[in-house]
């Protein structure tokens, strides 16, 4: 496999490391290259697969002699142009970076290439423009199969809905016993008891904060580490239970706010603070009766946690707080909840890692997506009866 656009690497691990066929002890992916821009990423990624990651910009990237053994081609191009996050600006340039995925997929000619990207991605442009590329000489000999899926669905403790497109070579679809080409995998488990008795989505207090002491370790992540490149680490995943230190009046915010609360509940509120009587809500969030509950909300601890984002430690981006101690989730918990392991090994600053672990693909999620290929792929390989 190739990894496009791979930031730490959370799709290669679910297909290198968590996916194992019935009966295996490995898995049969195996990394042979892969891309990513931000320096930091790059070295965590290397730290956990090997030193082939390409830390440069893939617009002059050229796969080496070793990508054209690949199978699969997985990646994200980034998707700040057309999430629902930012300004939603069709001339964003970094929209254009999947053309640089697609550029890679003609050279490779993979089996089976799989682009992940927000869920607004099936709406977007680019999306018209990849269908286009299927009529000419971009993406003629692949078929795609778009879907949504929500990592939930495959035992993931988080409600994350991602955009999930399958290219399938034409020949690889002849070859298939159903010559159908590949499809998104069956949901393993249920946001509800139905007649599949499929287990329940996973939660986050079983899968994290049953795991995970409720007070931090710390504030800054260990001393003394930094790679030759400058950049510090690694640090095991399970050195990431580190906290900030909040102002005063976000430490009144959070004990006001009840299990399963939000913003909402700090109306009419006040705290003393140095001396004076400060109101706990703002005129903003008195203001709107609609639109996100999220901000400054509590984890439900019987749910999938809310999609992780690259600021899960600011509270007042969403729904971020601990369930019940009075604080922000930890780089430690979100990393347990995108299904990074706990001996993973991460590079950068605190704001790097938790880039990185909110860009990432969640880990149970590639799995899921690696059990389809593999079998789809193995299929194609049996002797016709």
């Amino acid at each position: 496999m190739v990894d496009l656009f791979s930031g730490a690497g959370g799709f290669t691990a679910g297909l290198t490391r968590s996916y194992r066929p019935a009966g295996a002890d490995r898995s049969p992916f195996r990394s042979i290259a892969a891309v990513e821009f931000d320096e930091a990423a790059a070295a965590t990624y290397a730290a956990n697969f090997g030193g082939h990651v390409a830390n440069v910009d893939i617009t002059g990237w050229q796969p080496p002699e070793e990508a054209g053994k690949a199978d699969v081609i997985v990646g994200g191009p980034p998707c700040q142009g057309f999430s629902g996050l930012g300004k939603e600006d069709p001339d964003d340039p970094r929209n254009l970076l999947w053309k640089e995925y697609v550029r890679v997929v003609q050279q490779i000619r993979p089996k089976i290439f799989i682009i992940e990207n927000v869920d607004r991605f099936m709406r977007s442009p680019q999306f018209a423009d990849l269908q286009s590329a299927l009529d000419d000489d971009r993406l003629g000999d692949y078929l795609i199969v778009p879907a949504v899926l929500n990592a939930a669905d495959y035992g993931v403790p988080q409600a994350r809905r991602r955009a999930i497109v399958i290219g399938t070579r034409k020949d690889v679809i002849a070859r298939h016993p159903s010559r159908r080409p590949l499809r998104h995998p069956e949901p393993t488990h249920a946001r509800t008891q139905d007649l599949t008795g499929r287990p329940l989505w996973r939660t986050v207090q079983e899968d994290v904060f049953d795991l995970v002491p409720k007070t931090v370790d710390g504030l800054d992540l260990p001393d003394g580490r930094e790679t030759g490149e400058g950049v510090p680490g690694p640090y095991r995943t399970t050195e990431l239970h580190i906290g900030r230190t909040p102002r005063p009046l976000s430490l009144a915010r959070y004990a006001a706010i009840p299990k399963g609360g939000n913003r909402k509940d700090l109306r009419h509120k006040t705290a003393l603070i140095e001396g004076e009587v400060v109101p706990l809500s703002t005129v903003s969030w008195d203001r709107h009766n609609n639109g996100s509950g999220d901000v400054m909300g509590r984890l439900h601890a019987d749910r999938p946690s809310v999609t992780i984002r690259t600021e899960f430690y600011k509270p007042e981006k969403g729904r971020y707080l601990h369930p019940t101690a009075d604080r922000p989730i930890t780089h430690l918990e979100a990393a347990l909840i995108q299904g990074f392991p706990p001996d993973f090994k991460w590079h950068g600053s605190k704001i790097q890692i938790a880039r990185q672990i909110g860009n990432a693909v969640p880990v149970g999620l590639g799995a899921a997506i690696g059990k389809a290929i593999d079998e789809y792929l193995s299929a194609c390989d049996r002797p016709s009866v």
